[in-house]
């Protein structure tokens, strides 16, 4: 970076655009494997919450909690999903007011598909395991910090 304001405003000095252009090609780097699995990369990250607890059902609150997504952007992918058969959302009994999410079969039976997508991605950065994981806490940091959550 450098003290002059006219560099500064540049594109390429723009964490921001640094970010956000770090996201997209790493996002391009899921697509393809999770396209085998019938997936998109959001879908994927709701399953990948749900493959935590396989037999616990997880109320929609605590989906878009661990996603930080709102139920208005959550509901409708759920709804997808469901269509495709991985997931069953139901009311609670004891207050209809909360959606619980379960996995079906078919739901537990494609994480042992999607199982080497972790390694597979590592491997696609093209930097080591410890800068891997140097990174990882870096940006848990920043979301953390900005969000004023410590995870």
């Amino acid at each position: 970076m450098t003290d002059d304001p006219a560099i500064g405003m540049s594109l390429r000095y723009q964490l921001c655009f640094a970010l956000y252009s770090a996201s997209r090609a790493v996002t391009d780097l899921y697509r393809p494997l999770l396209d085998r699995a019938g997936l998109t990369y959001p879908q994927y990250l709701v399953l990948l919450v749900l493959w935590e607890r396989p037999d616990e059902p997880v109320t929609v609150k605590e989906l878009g909690t661990a996603l930080r997504l709102d139920s208005g952007t959550l509901s409708p992918m759920l709804k997808r999903v469901e269509a495709a058969g991985l997931i069953r959302r139901q009311r609670r009994a004891a207050d209809e007011r909360v959606v619980e999410v379960r996995l079906t079969d078919a739901g537990r039976a494609l994480r042992a598909e999607c199982a080497a997508v972790p390694m597979t991605i590592a491997g696609g950065l093209g930097i080591s395991l410890d800068d891997y994981a140097r990174l990882h806490r870096a940006l848990e940091q920043i979301t953390n910090t900005i969000h004023g959550t410590k995870e």
